[in-house]
């Protein structure tokens, strides 16, 4: 089952990938969210199965380092996952992320996707003639785009647990934050909360970009395009 619904993920994305036409992309990427949210429901275990989270740290080069690493973090929490911002290190901006297997499967499946994403959406973005500050004005496109990818996966979610309609999904659902919540606090029992400023046109802007995203392509390279890596 898991197998076969990834499949079918990853033929909706090819064909998101292939064609010119935005209808036609939107269609194929609702198509494609939607079926990650419901695989999300789909591999919960039963009411009282006891499972332990697991955790990753993520590292995210430099420049455009915390950018990249807001969007690895906020689509992991969309997706019931709980990501930290813990700072440099290792080359990088680093994110730890907790959360059970299959949900950490599809936020490394989704970011990893959607980083490329985001690069190629810059690649393509025009500073209008009466922007001053261009590297502002990159920055809250940036964080516009992953705003709005943020929103999107969050309705993905929320419709694919609203149509299982059962109790039992409920309780499942609110143990395993629970237990993700205790791992974390393991690790980090002081936490600070952080909010980045944007400017208006660049966040406006990267909203829009974000609409239009493949919400789960695949093939990230070894490196992110050039437009996040200088």
């Amino acid at each position: 089952m898991r197998e076969r619904i990834l499949d079918r993920v990853r033929k909706l994305l090819a064909k998101a990938e292939r064609t010119d036409n935005d209808h036609e992309r939107a269609t194929f990427m609702a198509a494609a969210s939607a079926l990650m949210a419901k695989y999300g429901i789909d591999t919960l275990p039963p009411v009282g199965t006891r499972q332990t989270p697991g955790d990753r740290i993520v590292t995210l080069p430099g420049p455009w380092a915390r950018e990249k690493a807001r969007l690895v973090s906020l689509v992991a929490q969309a997706v019931r996952c709980r990501p930290l911002l813990i700072g440099r290190g290792d080359g990088g901006q680093r994110v730890h992320v907790f959360g059970f297997a299959a949900d950490l499967e599809r936020a490394d499946l989704l970011a990893t996707s959607l980083l490329l994403q985001m690069a190629s959406g810059l690649a393509r973005v025009r500073v209008p003639e009466d922007v001053t500050a261009v590297r502002a004005y990159r920055r809250s496109w940036l964080l516009g785009f992953t705003d709005e990818v943020y929103r999107l996966l969050c309705e993905a979610e929320s419709r694919a647990e609203a149509e299982s309609a059962g109790a039992g999904t409920e309780l499942v659902l609110a143990d395993r934050r629970a237990e993700v919540a205790r791992a974390v606090s393991a690790h980090y029992p002081h936490i600070r909360m952080s909010v980045p400023r944007t400017s208006g046109s660049g966040y406006r802007d990267g909203v829009a970009a974000g609409r239009r995203a493949d919400l789960g392509r695949t093939g990230m390279p070894a490196a992110t395009a050039r437009e996040l890596s200088r």
